[in-house]
């Protein structure tokens, strides 16, 4: 569980995203687009569920936004040193067929996250319009590698400075009323953003699958802290996800579910110094 390799793909203030290649030959030899693993820097380290963005036959890929103090622990780490635990891979694999036309949307790091499914979408002869969303473009992480894979690429920036200014939201909007014969729509990103593409896609009928990032502990469904209400039932974003159907998803109880440790991660943010190994990361 290795590091081998590490660099920055975004940095503002005291919030990095960084991208890491570890060494996991098990996971990588079994995992699949849509699938996380669970991880510990340290031995008193929380357990961070991260999508597998890449992986080839001895390492995966991760990459994670510094939101929290295990995430900026995580994030302080060096090449060469190893994680405490990883393990994987954990959840249920993205649905992947020839559906036709797809849209997959990702927005800030979820971009990460919606990296392999469009690599997947395209591999299996899907027709990939990719929606890309970011605070500004220095935040519009893995722009290259999307417009590589997808057929078409649209982009919005908060505050313009890459597309249009505006929310991802605005650009599947204007896109639908225009053309809505797709098979299929796939979101990840904050959780507003999802909800509102959910609002969107709904009128057209069109199949949209949300990649749900609920609080996890465990990752295998024993201890609940991932629960959610799809269709009116219980289930475990870690065990009957991370993806779901967006128009049955409960967004208002995961909204306050997902804020209920707020005031717990900020006193843990504030009182982790950053350490001063990031200075020589490139």
């Amino acid at each position: 569980m290795k590091i081998i390799e590490k660099n920055i793909l975004a940095q503002r203030d005291r919030s990095r995203v960084v991208r890491m290649r570890v060494e996991a030959a098990d996971i990588a030899a079994r995992c699949l687009p849509g699938q996380f693993v669970v991880l510990m820097a340290s031995e008193r380290g929380e357990r961070i569920p991260l999508t597998i963005v890449e992986h080839d036959k001895t390492s995966i890929v991760i990459i994670f936004q510094e939101v929290g103090a295990s995430t900026r622990i995580l994030g302080d780490m060096a090449v060469g040193e190893s994680l405490f635990s990883l393990a994987g891979p954990l959840g249920r694999p993205t649905p992947i067929e020839k559906y036709g036309k797809v849209i997959v949307a990702g927005g800030g790091v979820g971009i990460a996250e919606a990296y392999p499914v469009i690599k997947a979408f395209k591999e299996a002869g899907n027709i990939v319009i990719a929606f890309l969303g970011a605070r500004d473009k220095n935040h519009l992480i893995l722009r290259k590698e999307i417009e590589a894979l997808a057929d078409r690429v649209y982009i919005s920036t908060d505050n313009g400075s890459a597309g249009k200014k505006g929310l991802v939201g605005d650009l599947l909007y204007a896109l639908l009323r225009e053309d809505s014969n797709y098979q299929l729509v796939y979101c990840v990103g904050p959780l507003p953003m999802m909800k509102a593409v959910a609002a969107i896609t709904k009128p057209y009928n069109i199949k949209t699958l949300v990649c749900l990032n609920a609080i996890m502990l465990d990752g295998t469904g024993m201890c609940g802290s991932c629960r959610l209400t799809v269709n009116k039932e219980i289930r475990f974003c870690c065990v009957d996800g991370p993806d779901f159907d967006a128009q049955q998803v409960d967004f208002d109880e995961l909204f306050s579910r997902h804020k209920r440790f707020s005031g717990q991660e900020k006193i843990a943010a504030d009182i982790i110094p950053r350490s001063c190994k990031c200075a020589n990361d490139k």
